[in-house]
């Protein structure tokens, strides 16, 4: 007679990965919990955590699943604080809690920093540990804005940077996440018309060793360390004091606040290495589970770093896809975040060749997934190894930093300006009328549109857009590197002087200057994005990489000159007038062809052709924009010359159009605006300006002036 297979059942599972709750009563009762780390690079691994009256236990995971270790533990109630460690000596003697190399839980949704003992009982070193928390919270019914890539304005933010020195917030909330959602913040985002809020990263970071060696921070916090825990020095002191799941509840609240005011929160995430640096480095969690499984390395064993931070993650292992997607999986699911900013992008896409390819499993993985798929993606489209520059190469569902339309508006704006008041020549209109309308030459083989196109002027890193107007040269002495760091190139132009002048005709320039660049970006078929500051002119002295800089340099100073509040006033018109514009477009606009188009007439209102397109004193150029389902809404005028241009209105299709002056960027601009010209009038375009008409067919003759409009109203 045949016996029956007697079936062994492993009471604990290699999933989901990190510290779940065990499900049955009776385990929960004894805060019992699941345990799981894939950790490769180790034969055994135990856990090592401490319990309510402060003394440490360590318990063997016996459990190992295709490189994941497993087990339950019981005695982990919430607030519990744990970490892995390598059994040296399996069938021997374990070391203690001193003794052992403590590896941070790579699915850590709380790190916190415990003083560990030595045999003898002294404290003797901090050590980074998990905490188990809960994932409950009041969300009171809000939901998530959702709002479409046509209508998002994002404003690129820094948590501390933010309100640290924002008078009108009270002081313990500054420099948090608290101070982030403060009804005084949420109002000037508000008033300037932002969608989304994309904060720099809020993971679980540390500072690197080369600026510990020279006492400075990792102030941008590009050096994440936890991928699914927040950072905790961004929260208030009552929540770090309060402990580990007030921090997590802050920054929901923030969250919260934010969506209830109709305001999107996208985070950048840094999943193309970690903070555990080159081979030299710290191990902190990664290195000690698996160090060849989670990083990309050479035949020899030795890091290929495409990052330049010293390590690179291998998404070519699953496991490491695994990690990313549930990471982001969590931030959606219970923080609610709207969508991602993926630095150094294309480290995270390049397969086993080190070459990037869109159909990378990563993508295709992002693009099934029910959760991440329904999330705004962002990439930053390069990174430092062969062939990192991919803008225009991500697949659809992904929209990408455009650094085309970055360098090409500075160029016709500044550096073009600064080579013509030299004597020199600038180039021609072709190149910016690329990117104004869409940089369709970028994304259409990877199938996407405009909409692909988050188009910005300045970001964290590089010269904010008051210093792209006031510096020639970078001038990052403080940062300790003898000013090698930093971008060399950055297309600017100081006007005549190098720095902060009291000189008021130079001051008149830079912030003419300013609102060209912030004017043109609001007219471009594209997603714009705002970095924090730049909306009334926020300076950092010149410095261009202030990644270290955690002070007056890199805060908002919210105490605003005379030209910082013209330009606030500016920022905030010319968010309404695109406002405006897309809402008298079909839902469509501009993400089919048809539905968008843009007409190019020079300054005698005759259409634009090849000679004219690449002649470099053509530097006055007309275009309306509108849609054929829609209407013809607007006429943008640009004048990138230092000369008075005789202007002609055109006339399109052979119809008459009325062209009411909206926004101006020119000296006499403001007083001007309301007042309607024909086509075929005759006008002045003045040197180094922008101006914006509402244009529609018919209307009331030229010449009738409107009332004039004030700067912030709706248009």
């Amino acid at each position: 007679m045949t016996m029956p297979l007697a079936f062994v059942v492993t009471p604990s599972q290699p999933f989901p990965l990190g510290l779940t709750p065990a499900r049955s009563a009776e385990q929960q009762a004894t805060h019992t919990v699941n345990l799981a780390v894939y950790a490769p690079g180790l034969e055994a691994v135990d856990v090592h955590f401490l319990d309510e009256s402060g003394t440490w236990h360590r318990e063997p995971l016996p459990e190992l699943t295709d490189g994941v270790h497993h087990g339950l533990v019981a005695g982990m109630p919430e607030g519990t604080r744990y970490a892995f460690a390598a059994r040296t000596k399996p069938n021997g003697r374990v070391p203690m809690v001193a003794e052992a190399q403590l590896l941070l839980d790579p699915y850590a949704r709380a790190v916190d920093v415990v003083e560990l003992p030595d045999a003898d009982g002294d404290f003797t070193r901090d050590q980074l540990v998990a905490v188990r928390v809960h994932d409950h919270f009041d969300w009171g019914g809000v939901g998530k804005p959702g709002i479409p890539w046509r209508d998002s304005i994002i404003y690129e933010a820094h948590v501390r940077g933010q309100s640290m020195r924002h008078p009108d917030i009270p002081e313990e909330l500054r420099g948090t996440y608290a101070g982030m959602a403060h009804p005084v913040m949420i109002a000037h985002l508000q008033s300037l018309g932002i969608t989304a809020i994309e904060l720099l990263p809020i993971h679980f970071h540390l500072d690197e060793t080369h600026l510990q060696d020279l006492a400075l921070p990792n102030y941008w916090g590009y050096n994440t360390a936890a991928f699914f825990a927040p950072h905790t020095e961004y929260a208030t002191q009552a929540a770090q004091k309060a402990g580990p799941q007030a921090v997590l509840d802050e920054l929901k609240g923030m969250v919260k606040l934010l969506h209830a005011a109709g305001i999107e929160v996208i985070l950048d995430v840094v999943y193309n290495h970690t903070a555990e640096e080159g081979p030299d480095g710290p191990v902190i969690s990664f290195r000690g589970l698996g160090d060849r499984y989670y990083y990309r390395t050479d035949p020899e064993g030795r890091y290929i770093d495409t990052t330049g931070c010293g390590n690179t993650l291998d998404f070519g292992n699953p496991r490491v896809v695994q990690l990313a997607l549930d990471s982001l999986r969590y931030w959606v699911e219970e923080f609610q975040i709207d969508g991602f900013r993926f630095d150094l992008a294309v480290t995270l896409c390049r397969d086993s060749q080190h070459s990037f390819t869109p159909l990378h499993p990563f993508l295709v993985a992002a693009a099934a997934d029910p959760v991440v798929a329904r999330t705004k993606l962002i990439a930053e489209p390069w990174d430092i190894g062969v062939g990192g520059w991919q803008t225009g190469r991500f697949p659809q569902g992904w929209a990408d930093w455009n650094d085309h339309y970055r360098d090409t508006v500075r160029e016709f704006w500044l550096s073009d300006r600064g080579a013509i008041e030299g004597g020199g020549m600038g180039g021609p209109t072709a190149r910016l009328a690329d990117v104004v309308s869409g940089s369709h030459g970028l994304f259409a083989a990877s199938g996407r549109t405009a909409l692909a196109s988050v188009n910005f002027v300045t970001a964290h890193d590089g010269f904010t857009l008051a210093d792209l107007c006031a510096y020639h040269r970078k001038h990052n002495e403080a940062n300790g590197e003898q000013n090698r760091d930093g971008a060399v190139h950055n297309r600017s132009f100081n006007h005549g002087f190098e720095g902060r002048t009291e000189v008021e005709s130079i001051i008149a320039k830079r912030t003419q200057s300013a609102k060209n660049m912030m004017a043109t970006l609001m007219v471009s078929l594209g997603v714009p994005m705002i970095t924090a500051g730049d909306e009334f002119g926020r300076t950092q002295q010149g410095n261009n990489n202030a990644y270290c800089q955690d002070n007056e340099t890199t805060w908002l100073n919210w105490n605003l000159d005379s030209a910082g509040r013209e330009l606030l006033d500016h920022t905030r018109w010319l968010i309404r007038i695109r406002r405006d514009f897309l809402e008298r477009q079909p839902a469509s606009y501009p993400a089919r062809e048809e539905s968008n188009y843009f007409h190019w007439f020079g300054a005698d209102g005759l259409p634009m052709d090849p000679d004219r397109w690449q002649d470099p004193q053509e530097r006055v150029l007309q275009f309306l924009l509108g849609s054929r389902e829609g209407y013809l809404d607007g006429l943008v005028v640009i004048n990138g010359s230092p000369d008075v241009t005789d202007l002609v209105f055109p006339e399109p299709f052979g119809n008459e159009y009325a062209f009411e002056l909206r926004y101006s960027t020119a000296q006499r601009g403001e007083q001007r605006i309301g007042t309607v010209f024909a086509s075929g009038q005759a006008d002045v375009a003045e040197p180094w300006s922008l101006t914006i008409y509402r244009a529609r067919e018919g209307g009331p003759k030229a010449g009738v002036s409107h009332p004039r409009a004030v700067y912030g109203k709706t248009p």
